[in-house]
Parts: C-alpha cells; sequence; structure tokens
C-alpha cells in the first residue's frame, strides 16, 4: 500500500526554549554571517513512508514543514524573526530566566529558530479487520505544530523544542489516508473506528550534537561523525536516547547531519563553510555542489510512548511495548547550489512484544536556503 500524508492544520504553540541571550556586541566575523534582514532562511520538507519498503503497516506514514531561521544575533532582539516570536521570547524570559549563555563567547554562537508543522500516522497490520486486534498496536494520529531553539558553538549544538498537537481522530490521520488511497485507487483500512481518543499531546525535547572536525582521507573525499544524545518528556513521549551519524563524502555542508523525523534532528540550517552560503559569507570552493554517504544510529529507553501504550486520561487498546528500541539509517545527500537533497532507509527494531518482524520505511528530506 502507498500513500503519504496530507491534510495539515495550523495552529500557534508556545514553547519553552532554554537557549541563551547575551547583550554583549557582535564581532565583525559573526556580523558578516548574520546576512541581512531580508534573509529568509532555509525551508524544510520531510517525508517518511513504508511504501519505500513496500509495506504499510507500523509507522506508516510521517510529514513536515519547517522553517529553520537564519543565523540570528539574539532570540530577542534580531529583526528577521517575527514580531510575535520576539514578543513571546521577551515575555518568557523575565519570569522564567532561561536564557544564560555567559558562558559561552559571544563571537562563536549562532543561534537558529525552527518552527514546524507535522502529522505522522500508525495502523496495525490487517487492514480489513474492523475490530480491535489485542496482538497489534492501536491505530493513531499525531497532528502537530513545534516551536525548537538552535545555539551553535563551535562543533556543538543544543536543541530545545516543544511540539504541541492533536492524538485521535482530531489528528485527522483517517482522513488524510482515505483521501490518498481515494486518488490512488488502493483499499482503505477498516479499522479506524478503534483509534486512540482525542487528547491533547506535549512533547518536551532536549538534545546535545558534537561534530567532529571534518577529517580528509585522500584527495576532496573526506568524512565527518556527529554524536548526540538527549530526552524527551510529555504524555506523547518520554524517552532516553544516543548515537551517532558518520558521513563520507566531497564537500560535507556544515549542518548537524541528515536524521529521520526524530525531534532535534531538524538542524539544516547551513553554517558558515557550508558551500550553500559561500556567496554571502565569502567562503570559497571551487563548485557548489556535493555529495556524500551516511549511516547512522539512535537508540531510545523508553519509558511511555502514547502510540503504543494507549491514552493517557482515558482506557484506549494498548499493547505491551519495548523498552529498547534503535534505528540504524542508511542514506545519501546532495548539495546543489542552495539545494540539500536527501533519501535514507530506517530499519527500525521490533518495538511491542506481540510483534513478529522488525520494520523499515523511507526517509526523503528537501531543504532550500536563500
Amino acid at each position: 500500500m502507498k500513500k503519504t500524508a496530507v491534510i495539515l492544520t495550523a495552529g500557534l504553540t508556545l514553547s519553552a526554549p532554554l537557549l541563551a541571550e547575551s547583550t554583549e556586541p557582535l564581532s565583525r566575523e559573526q556580523k558578516a554571517l548574520l546576512g541581512s534582514e531580508s534573509n529568509p532562511g532555509t525551508f524544510n520538507f520531510y517525508l517518511e513512508n513504508d511504501l519505500f519498503a513496500d509495506t504499510d503497516q507500523q509507522y506508516t506514514n510521517g510529514i513536515r514543514l519547517s522553517w529553520t531561521s537564519p543565523d540570528l544575533s539574539s532570540y530577542l532582539d534580531d529583526k528577521s524573526l517575527p514580531v510575535w516570536v520576539r514578543r513571546y521570547n521577551r515575555y518568557i524570559t523575565a519570569p522564567l530566566g532561561l536564557f544564560d549563555d555567559t558562558p559561552l563567547k559571544q563571537d562563536e554562537i549562532v543561534r537558529n529558530l525552527v518552527v514546524t508543522l507535522g502529522q505522522q500516522m500508525f495502523t496495525p497490520k490487517d487492514s480489513k479487520r474492523t475490530t480491535i486486534d489485542p496482538d497489534d498496536r492501536p491505530y493513531a494520529g499525531w497532528l502537530y505544530l513545534g516551536m525548537g531553539y538552535h545555539l551553535k558553538h563551535k562543533q556543538r549544538m543544543d536543541s530545545a523544542i516543544m511540539n504541541i498537537g492533536l492524538i485521535g481522530p482530531a489528528s485527522l490521520a483517517k482522513e488524510a489516508q482515505d483521501l490518498v488511497h481515494d486518488v490512488r485507487g488502493i483499499e482503505k483500512f477498516d479499522g479506524w473506528d478503534n483509534q486512540l481518543s482525542n487528547e491533547l499531546g506535549l512533547q518536551l525535547v532536549y538534545e546535545r550534537k558534537y561534530r567532529m572536525p571534518v577529517q580528509r582521507i585522500k584527495g576532496d573525499l573526506e568524512y565527518d561523525v556527529i554524536w548526540h544524545g538527549g530526552a524527551s518528556l510529555g504524555n506523547v513521549a518520554t524517552y532516553m536516547n544516543a548515537g551517532a551519524e558518520l558521513r563520507l563524502g566531497w564537500s560535507l555542508p556544515d549542518d548537524f547531519g541528515t536524521s529521520s523525523l526524530r525531534p532535534g534532528g531538524d538542524n539544516s540550517a547551513p553554517g558558515s563553510q557550508d558551500p550553500r552560503t559561500q556567496k554571502t559569507t565569502g567562503y570559497s570552493r571551487d563548485q557548489n555542489f556535493g555529495l556524500h554517504g551516511f549511516m547512522a544510529i539512535d537508540g531510545r529507553w523508553v519509558l511511555r510512548d502514547i502510540f503504543l501504550d494507549g491514552n493517557t486520561f482515558s482506557n484506549s487498546h494498548s499493547v505491551d511495548k519495548n523498552n529498547l528500541v534503535g534505528d540504524i539509517t542508511l542514506g545519501a545527500s546532495m548539495l546543489i547550489e542552495d539545494w540539500k537533497i536527501s533519501y535514507s532507509r530506517v530499519f527500525r527494531s521490533q518495538e511491542f512484544d506481540t510483534q513478529n518482524e522488525t520494520h523499515s520505511f523511507g526517509s526523503v528530506s528537501v531543504s532550500y536556503s536563500f
């Protein structure tokens, strides 16, 4: 079965940023990297679907649109941010005291704001069964809006993200799947009446990444490794995770990797040494082209997964989840001037006790940097 979830609804979300502000003046080098106020930043599109593995079950579809701001001098005063964002950041700073980056040198800090809108969909294996299968996962959908804050310091990036949205019929997962199946002439799933009940979903995520300096192998061939570790808290998902990504190729981008739709993975804003920024930063390479392959691993210790544990505040179908889950990702990424295009295949371990096999899906991402 093949499908793409394409119905998304918008809303507003508040966020709890962890990252920092300072009133020290910017260095000349950082001012050169920030660009003009007219720079609209980076736009990203992500699609994940198990059609690439010729299946139609488990985590079956994910779609996300996101905007990553240009490098910011401040979360509070930079005029490239919308007025309402600056007002909100200023509003929460005083009572919560969340912006404190004084231990870092101001001229080495790069900030980005990320706004995301996404939908994910989960289904059991048997598409024709109209009653609950106690041995398979619940039907579930998740429609969310998120705001994230990235702070990059040399080879390190800290991310604080808040996602808020709706789980259950209000997520429009059934309508999205039915629409695409109608268009493609594919039989619909008959068990959506058993999906999780409506529930407001909240997820707070923190993640830190370290990128080792690029190592030259031979000629222009180079590699690097990006390590990550973090945690998620909320009724949608509570877990701790850690992993790494190895990249090998030519003209590696100065970002923090290419990941699946994992919270904290949306980091495609180019850095100062990225081929996508050379026309504004003065960084020179022989060509605006890069190509590399990557392999990534991510392991999670899961305490809460609403898509397996069921609704938080009401009775619903659930299964006994596995607390330890891992992903292995293989893929390739290409940079052409202002574009970055990536494809990967994700292999996921069994997520619950009665799941008879591992799961696989494909992931496509496209980003454009102005």
